[in-house]
């Protein structure tokens, strides 16, 4: 589940970024726009001056299977270092639960993605 309210610089290019991700146009107005890919929504305000490098925007993504909305993700072909923006993460701490990856979005936000155990 997830429902946040997240900066997009720009609509048209956040659409298109997440559109890569599974997500779906849900409503678009000039200073709103809400997308979704099955029970995940996400709501995003326009803010033009946000700094991807300096964002501390976040959300938490759990779903019954992170393995497979990772798998999904990495067909978007996003870079997977640790200094890119945006950017894909492998998972982290292993052996915790509940295990978890992250996804930085084209605006400097944070997505922690992980299993609904524990």
């Amino acid at each position: 589940s997830i429902t946040a309210n997240l900066p997009a610089r720009d609509f048209d290019a956040t659409e298109a970024f997440y559109a890569a991700l599974g997500f779906a146009t849900d409503w678009k107005d000039d200073g709103w726009m809400i997308l979704k890919r099955g029970a995940l929504m996400i709501e995003f305000f326009h803010h033009p001056e946000i700094d991807k490098w300096t964002s501390w925007f976040s959300a938490c993504v759990r779903v019954d299977d992170p393995d497979a909305l990772h798998a999904a993700w990495q067909g978007a072909g996003l870079p997977t270092d640790h200094k890119s923006i945006p950017r894909l993460t492998g998972f982290f701490m292993p052996g915790a639960a509940p295990r978890m990856f992250a996804m930085v979005d084209l605006d400097g936000s944070l997505l922690r993605c992980m299993g609904n155990e524990g």
